[in-house]
């Protein structure tokens, strides 16, 4: 019988009709050994050594295709438990990494974070429109997390925006980063990423900073 579709398994196997960088099943391995074990050459019969490598080449196979099996299984379910945990944080108040801002009381509050220690500053609070509304300055603060209350008892109701600037005491500007503070309304996954939508805004759940409250 001619054997060259099947060569040994030592020396680059690949199964009839097939690419050589196919990727090998336990059939494909199954059916190779079979293959070869009838057309093996009865004058030099393969050798018990040979066969014992190749069944634990198989068993080494096998064992592999169920690790994955498992693996892909724990992926599905951390996916799941991940959406979930996620899911659960609607109708929780975050604070993230924004410029967004929702005005609906008589005080609103301004959250930021400063990179150094400020001398001075100011924050620019925009409308919907892009239109500057207010003003606010602030003195002497310390470098992280910084909180104004804007008095809005006069504002109309809505979503506005602000901006931080900010010097230290030789005059050199301090990177201010504003952060949005909101209840998360929905949730939502662009090219697998989760995002909360905050004062009409879609965050990445990787801004968010800390949870104030829990409204579960």
């Amino acid at each position: 019988m001619s054997s060259s579709s099947v060569t040994g398994v030592n020396g680059g196997t690949t199964v009839a009709g097939t690419s050589s960088n196919q990727v090998l099943t336990q059939d494909d391995f199954l059916q190779m050994l079979i293959a070869q074990l009838q057309n093996q050459d009865p004058l030099n019969p393969l050798s018990g050594t040979d066969f014992a490598a190749q069944l634990a080449q198989f068993s080494s196979l096998d064992q592999l295709t169920s690790i994955n099996t498992q693996l892909t299984s724990l992926a599905s379910t951390l996916s799941s438990t991940n959406s979930s945990q996620v899911v659960s944080l609607i109708g929780d108040e975050v604070v993230a990494n924004g410029s967004a801002v929702t005005v609906s009381g008589t005080s609103t509050t301004l959250a930021y974070n400063l990179s150094q220690n400020a001398t001075q500053g100011t924050i620019q609070i925009y409308n919907s429109n892009g239109n500057l509304v207010n003003t606010l300055t602030f003195g002497q603060e310390q470098s992280g997390n910084n909180t104004m209350n804007w008095d809005t008892s006069s504002v109309n109701p809505g979503t506005y925006t602000f901006k931080v600037s900010a010097v230290d005491g030789s005059g050199n500007a301090v990177t201010a980063t504003t952060m949005t503070t909101g209840i998360v309304t929905g949730v939502s996954y662009q090219n697998g990423v989760p995002y909360l939508s905050v004062n009409g805004q879609n965050i990445a759940l990787t801004d968010v900073q800390y949870i104030t409250t829990s409204g579960n």
